[in-house]
């Protein structure tokens, strides 16, 4: 994957420097599900810098969309051989509804040539909408199930409040 710039958003590969960056936009972004998923699911931060460590060393790949030098968004993916997990999209809170997201997904798309997955939360109807948008639907819930046990390490309550989203996939 190289880079796309596109109305002066820069789209390219995270790298260590990017993780205070990466920290920063996950935990501001995802306070839009403070009181929307489960309370049981909830904590603040939401991502902790150990839990972000820990999803690079399994190998989640950040790409960040960067405006006028500031990383705006980031979206990582996990190869997981037969599919690709896109993991952790999220935007600045004052910069969503803007099309990074999509960018960022499109850009992903187009150097990868498998099937994609997508979890999120069956609450987060915005996400849902969002990955619908870009062409993802979702799987039944048995599917969903078998999908989240194979490819994520999440806990049973998690899978509980999950829904997954695929692409290139029957």
């Amino acid at each position: 994957m190289g880079s796309l710039d596109e109305d002066d958003i820069i789209i390219r590969q995270c790298g260590d420097s990017d993780v205070d960056s990466i920290y920063e936009i996950i935990n501001n972004a995802a306070q839009a599900y403070k009181g929307v998923i489960p309370d049981d699911r909830w904590h603040d931060p939401y991502m902790s810098r150990a839990e972000l460590g820990q999803e690079i060393r399994d190998g989640v790949v950040f790409w960040g969309a960067v405006d006028d030098r500031v990383l705006v968004g980031v979206m990582g993916v996990q190869d997981k051989n037969d599919v690709v997990l896109i993991r952790h999209a999220y935007v600045r809170t004052d910069r969503r509804n803007s099309g990074i997201g999509s960018r960022l997904l499109r850009f992903i798309e187009s150097a990868i040539d498998k099937p994609i997955l997508v979890g999120t939360w069956a609450d987060a109807t915005w996400a849902i909408a969002f990955y619908q948008k870009n062409g993802y639907h979702l799987v039944s819930q048995l599917e969903k199930d078998r999908l989240l046990r194979k490819y994520w390490t999440i806990s049973d309550r998690q899978i509980e409040t999950s829904v997954v989203l695929a692409r290139g996939r029957d």
